[in-house]
């Protein structure tokens, strides 16, 4: 059973894919990241259709999440997930924008590096998952970004 749910958060769009469910243990996969979820009480299987879920911003979520099943690789170039309509590369993990390295106009290919992301004391290179021209840089130097935020988009 695999559900597909687009929700946002504080005006962060997330990518949520909620896999088998076992007992009080979800598989959740978050903007790409697979995760284990224990979820308070058992959770029950649809029958027939599901219902879609509504999340606010200000949900009080009883769950505890573990550790991503498949590690991050620190400073290790990444293509960063993407949301295929929106044309938005994302930010594959928390941290804080140390450069831009385009701007708005800038044709650009599959693979080059559009930011340099500081986290966990790592310089990380993002880079772009597609071909296209900047449309909007959505980050600055300094700025400090939640892992999925949109940090430029792409036409």
């Amino acid at each position: 059973m695999n559900n597909e749910f687009k929700i946002k958060i504080n005006g962060n769009e997330y990518s949520i894919t909620v896999g088998d469910i076992d007992g009080d243990i979800a598989k959740v996969e978050v903007n790409g990241m697979p995760y284990s979820v224990e979820v308070e009480g058992e959770l029950n299987k649809p029958a027939a259709r599901p219902k879609k879920p509504t999340i606010s911003s200000t949900a009080a979520v009883n769950s505890t999440v573990s550790k991503p099943s498949v590690p991050v690789a620190s400073g290790v170039s990444s293509p960063a997930a993407s949301s295929a309509g929106s044309g938005a590369v994302k930010s594959p993990l928390p941290g804080v924008i140390l450069e831009v390295s385009v701007k708005v106009g800038d044709e650009i290919k599959a693979g080059q590096k559009v930011v340099v992301l500081e986290a966990m004391k790592m310089e990380n290179n993002i880079n772009s998952d597609r071909d296209g021209k900047v449309i909007e840089i959505k980050v600055g130097k300094g700025d400090s970004v939640l892992e999925g935020a949109d940090l430029i988009v792409i036409g």
